[in-house]
């Protein structure tokens, strides 16, 4: 009769402790097999994120995204209590959608910094902004987190990761615009200005001359890699104004613009800065007794009164004099 306890009594044989110790070898080995290949899919496999149904939207944005080449690991990185706990959230409480959450630091900017600041040999091709002014005042100077303009969602979708055309006035309250509705906000406030306010030669992108894009294009002086003004924008925009390129008045267009309140000049701040105009030359004859505006003589963006315009405009209420002699 069999005695599966002989092997006790008697001790067991060498084959037998042979047969044992393979078989607990197979086991390890397979078992740490399979525990490293479940460890890096669930630390390492962006299809381990899709597993769950409520990540199949952010999966398929990522997969269209900039950040498609990045394992979602690298950004969204947990403890495994972290995920454990996640996961036991998942069970209890079994959510149907992924709640909204843009302003929470989900990804830290020290992981964005990895790549776009330090340079990661793994994503040479990443955009960096060691040099950005844009980047040095709301990251390092205003400590705004990178998730907070980057990341957000659009139309229900996560890993949209360009903020939008007028994203900057979620936070930048009273900036809207006025008379250039539908513009981007970093059309014109871009890095390629130390302040970040625009040049002159930026609103020339609009309305100026092709001449003055192709140039604006080729030295990089605006940034319209992702918010080029429509061609109809452009057309009506170059027909409002004139800007000869030997104009006397060189100094930014916001000067006497602003676009936040009303971008239409307004004649009567001329005085705001020519405050002693009114006792040069004729200026008080023709402003104070015969009741001109600064208009009626200056022609925007051209300003002197030429030779050919005198004998236009000024001979309509008396014969014509060299505009020279206005000014003595």
């Amino acid at each position: 009769m069999f005695n599966p306890f002989r092997w006790l009594k008697e001790g067991i044989p060498l084959k037998g402790k042979i047969i044992i110790a393979v078989l607990l070898l197979i086991i390890m080995t397979g078992g740490g097999i399979v525990a490293f290949k479940f460890y890096n899919f669930t630390q390492n496999n962006p299809k381990f994120c899709v597993s769950c149904h409520l990540m199949k939207p952010a999966f398929t944005a990522w997969q269209k995204s900039v950040h498609k080449g990045v394992n979602c690991h690298e950004c969204h990185h947990l403890s495994i209590p972290e995920q454990n706990r996640l996961l036991i959230t998942f069970v209890l409480h079994r959510p149907a959608s992924v709640p909204p959450r843009h302003g929470e630091i989900i990804v830290p900017w020290k992981m964005c910094i990895k790549c776009h600041w330090e340079r990661d040999e793994r994503y040479p091709n990443a955009p960096m902004i060691n040099n950005s002014t844009l980047h040095a005042k709301h990251v390092f100077m205003e400590q705004i987190d990178c998730t907070k303009c980057h990341g957000y969602i659009v139309n229900n979708m996560v890993h949209s990761f360009l903020p939008s055309a007028t994203f900057c006035v979620k936070c930048h309250k009273g900036k809207e615009v006025h008379g250039m509705e539908g513009l981007a906000c970093i059309n014109c406030h871009t890095d390629t200005t130390p302040n970040l306010l625009p040049s002159r030669k930026k609103c020339l992108f609009c309305h100026g001359t092709d001449k003055d894009r192709r140039a604006l294009l080729a030295d990089k002086t605006i940034d319209v890699k992702f918010f080029m003004p429509s061609p109809k924008v452009i057309e009506k925009a170059s027909r409002m104004s004139t800007f000869p390129e030997n104009s006397p008045m060189q100094f930014p267009c916001y000067n006497c613009h602003n676009p936040h309140k009303k971008v239409k000049f307004d004649w009567g701040d001329c005085i705001r800065c020519h405050k002693n105009i009114i006792n040069v030359g004729k200026h008080s004859l023709h402003i104070k007794t015969v009741g001109l505006s600064c208009k009626d003589c200056h022609k925007a963006h051209i300003w002197r009164v030429t030779p050919e315009q005198a004998k236009k405009d000024c001979v309509k209420c008396h014969e014509y004099r060299d505009p020279k002699r206005f000014l003595s």
